[in-house]
């Protein structure tokens, strides 16, 4: 995987919905030795899917929006819970905001396979307090290929 696109996906902040209010984070931390210093939400396991730009195609807004609400029809169907949240670029000129799916207790396996189905280059995955990215796009790299992050919570 190119480094500039792993670098700009480590970090990307996403907002969060939590019980606690919303949560921040980026995956470009530091090695976090005591995960239960972290807010609850990142130390669940879940996932972050969008369906918006495959394969960092950009597409109309409406097909966009049309893709992403299908995605959350599959994962209400499968029984997960799921939340709205963004992802951005935390540059004082960044533009880029794309939608997401804040996927709660979904399997490893089942983030990739939507993941795959949706065109994504990767999906974020986090569980225990670690969060990786996982590449689904074989162009990109071997579909599996895990880049562990670390989670820094942004104020």
């Amino acid at each position: 995987m190119d480094q500039n696109l792993l670098r700009s996906y480590l970090s990307t902040v996403y907002e969060l919905a939590s019980p606690e209010g919303t949560v921040r984070a980026s995956l470009d931390g530091e090695i976090v030795a005591d995960t239960t210093k972290l807010p609850p939400l990142l130390q669940s396991r879940f996932a972050i899917l969008t369906a918006y730009n495959p394969r960092s195609m950009l597409l109309p807004r409406r097909v966009n929006d049309g893709r992403h609400q299908v995605m959350r029809d599959m994962l209400v169907l499968g029984c997960y819970r799921v939340e709205p949240c963004v992802g951005f670029e935390d540059e004082p000129d960044g533009e880029w905001r794309e939608p997401a799916w804040l996927v709660h207790g979904v399997d490893r396996d089942e983030a990739i396979a939507f993941g795959r189905v949706f065109r994504q280059n990767t999906v974020v995955y986090a569980q225990n307090g670690r969060p990786e990215i996982i590449v689904t796009d074989p162009t990109l790299d071997d579909i599996g290929r895990t880049f562990v992050g670390n989670f820094r919570v942004r104020v």
